[in-house]
């Protein structure tokens, strides 16, 4: 693990780094408070940091309210050492942002532990905020797909519409719907259809841009946005994911299906405002044509014939 030993006296410094070493950390070196907290902003800064207190330039205090002002994560825990002893001093380490203090000199075992303790406190965090991720993704995206819920992909259309808005440019959503999905339930059972979703999810994934989003908006239903994507781009991005999932059977256990799709694209151009219900409104009607035309085809429409 790595640790920063902040500390100017170069007598303590050797010592320092000769103890961490010992114990098994990488220790990273800083002679004075700026170079401490240049190392304590940077990407992968360590966990782990023991500050002097008094250094050239900015001292232990300052670093600690610095890096606490920031309020990164994950989480850096702070050890002071000092030569102070006066409760006020301590308190006013501990109130800057330092979890423990250190008076000088140190007691090495004495120290080891508290390392210890921190690191301690630190796979908790660690714990916490991987615990908050599953809840995210829980209340974010589709247990069965992996891909965004339906709350979540509106969320995202919302945003994409009003930045649309401001930024005069154009959108388009699809929104695709599995034929007969209903006959793969019917013939070969929910768990069949379950891996004819995951598959589908995968071949949609693969088939749009980098940052165009997708959800499963509903069933077999799914949303997709397309930043930045007028009528006839929008037209192409369906046809390109009609094709993935026409492209080759579904391999289901031992079964090949043939698994198809048909598509509704809806666009706003960059001169009108538009709402997502208007959006998903014109998206549904394109689809119902799609649909009534044979299915496994794009139908696309634009916001415009709403106003006409």
């Amino acid at each position: 693990m790595k640790i920063l030993a902040a500390e100017d006296n170069p007598v303590f410094q050797s010592m320092l780094r000769a103890i961490l070493t010992k114990w098994g950390y990488e220790v990273i070196v800083a002679k004075d408070g700026n170079e401490a907290l240049r190392v304590l902003e940077a990407d992968n800064a360590p966990r782990l940091a023991i500050l002097d207190w008094m250094m050239p330039g900015i001292d232990g205090v300052d670093v600690c309210r610095r890096v606490r002002a920031v309020g990164r994560e994950p989480y850096i825990y702070i050890l002071l050492l000092t030569a102070r002893t006066d409760s006020e001093d301590l308190v006013e380490g501990i109130d800057s942002g330092a979890d423990d203090y250190l008076t000088k000199p140190f007691n090495a075992p004495e120290l080891r532990a508290r390392l210890r303790a921190g690191q301690r406190i630190l796979e908790l965090q660690e714990q916490l905020l991987a615990a908050r991720e599953a809840l995210r993704q829980e209340a974010t995206h589709d247990s069965l797909t992996g891909l965004l819920n339906r709350h979540a992909i509106l969320g995202v259309l919302q945003i994409e519409l009003e930045r649309a808005s401001r930024e005069r440019l154009p959108l388009s959503i699809l929104m695709a719907d599995l034929d007969t999905f209903k006959q793969i339930n019917d013939s070969h059972g929910h768990l069949c259809g379950d891996a004819v979703l995951r598959e589908s999810a995968e071949r949609m994934k693969s088939s749009i841009r980098r940052y165009d989003s997708l959800g499963r908006y509903g069933g077999e239903e799914f949303l997709v946005v397309l930043p930045g994507c007028n009528a006839e781009g929008g037209l192409a991005q369906a046809e390109r994911l009609r094709l993935s999932m026409d492209a080759a059977p579904f391999r289901v256990a031992e079964l090949e299906l043939k698994v198809t799709c048909s598509l509704g694209v809806a666009s706003r151009p960059p001169d009108l405002a538009g709402t997502t219900d208007a959006l998903i409104l014109e998206a549904d009607l394109a689809l119902y044509a799609a649909k009534a035309n044979g299915r496994n085809r794009c139908v696309g429409t634009s916001i415009e014939t709403l106003t006409r």
